[in-house]
């Protein structure tokens, strides 16, 4: 099928004129009507620009510039569709949705990254503790307390050489016998990790007047 640049090219080797006699006939550098002839749109800032050339070229080769310029626009146009569908699918996402994703896998990333570093301070770190109750040190007449404490669930807590085990929550509870004056209860958990949390609480209980 021919094609603008085929055209053109054929009638001036036709005519046995070479690029640069065409340059000087219409003032246009040589390396611009080459681009015409392979058809190089590319090459060019703006159609108008190459439908000028394409004029004042076939004017020179004494051929009809309506047609000339109807095959351009036929090639031009398939060109410029090909060239839509591929920015429609380079930028199918607009600028804004582009900044949204973009910031949004930041935070993803993020989140990995500190979720990764959690459970890596979780994986190296000994069990914690927290004593829920007795809320008070001090006793007058009690001889037992029940002490309930929390820690990781998967932790092994021993008291006075005894296991003591946790409910699914890590809470636990032990009956703990209080002697007059300060009473150290110690109690130590173990990690799964094999980390080592060594606890004491201290009661005290009046002696009696």
């Amino acid at each position: 099928m021919l094609s603008v640049g085929t055209i053109l090219k054929k009638e001036r080797e036709k005519k046995g004129l070479l690029l640069i006699d065409i340059e000087k006939q219409i003032k246009v550098r040589e390396k611009y009507l080459k681009a015409i002839e392979e058809e190089d749109w590319n090459f060019f800032s703006s159609k108008i620009y190459i439908t000028g050339i394409l004029k004042n070229y076939s004017r020179v080769l004494n051929l009809d510039n309506k047609k000339i310029l109807a095959f351009f626009r036929r090639d031009y146009e398939k060109k410029e569709e090909v060239r839509f569908k591929r920015k429609v699918e380079s930028d199918y996402l607009t600028p804004e949705t582009k900044k949204f994703l973009k910031l949004g896998l930041v935070i993803l990333a993020l989140f990995f990254i500190s979720y990764f570093v959690y459970q890596l301070k979780v994986y190296f770190s000994p069990p914690g503790f927290t004593l829920l109750t007795p809320k008070v040190k001090n006793f007058t007449i009690e001889k037992n307390i029940k002490i309930s404490g929390k820690t990781d669930k998967d932790a092994a807590i021993i008291i006075a050489g005894e296991r003591i085990y946790q409910n699914k929550e890590g809470i636990f509870i032990y009956e703990y016998s209080l002697n007059e004056g300060e009473n150290k209860l110690i109690i130590n958990l173990t990690g799964a990790n094999g980390k080592k949390t060594t606890v004491i609480q201290t009661f005290f209980k009046e002696s009696p007047k």
